[in-house]
């Protein structure tokens, strides 16, 4: 008898933006990448994307939901993804609560509103 498969995180991501695309490759490369199921929302097929998640949204944001079912974006989301590579791990300790989180996510908003120029119409 088989075990049963332990529930991942599931990142979901833009791959239409070439920025946000090497980036996911990199983590994709890494020890414990295949702990993550990787979602291109600009890709997908919407049913991929869960309950509580719009493309639209997804497209906005980096999103990863736990194997728990929560929901988490933005800083969070890079902070617990962080946490399930080994390599990482220790970046998504010392981000990932209380002011450093508020300031990375800080951070990522800004990144935002220069990546909308970079993002391929898709």
């Amino acid at each position: 008898m088989k075990p049963a498969a332990r529930p991942k995180p599931t990142l979901y991501y833009d791959g239409a933006c070439p920025l946000c695309a090497r980036e996911i490759a990199l983590y994709r490369r890494q020890p414990g990448a295949d702990g993550v199921e990787w979602v291109d929302v600009a890709r997908c097929d919407p049913a991929r994307l869960g309950p509580g998640l719009t493309r639209e949204a997804a497209l906005a944001r980096l999103h990863l939901r736990l194997p728990d079912g929560r929901l988490l974006d933005g800083a969070a989301a890079f902070a617990a993804l962080w946490q399930v590579l080994p390599r990482w791990a220790w970046l998504g300790r010392l981000l990932g609560s209380g002011r450093r989180l508020r300031l990375l996510d800080v951070a990522y908003r800004g990144f935002l509103r220069l990546r909308r120029g970079w993002r391929r119409p898709g």
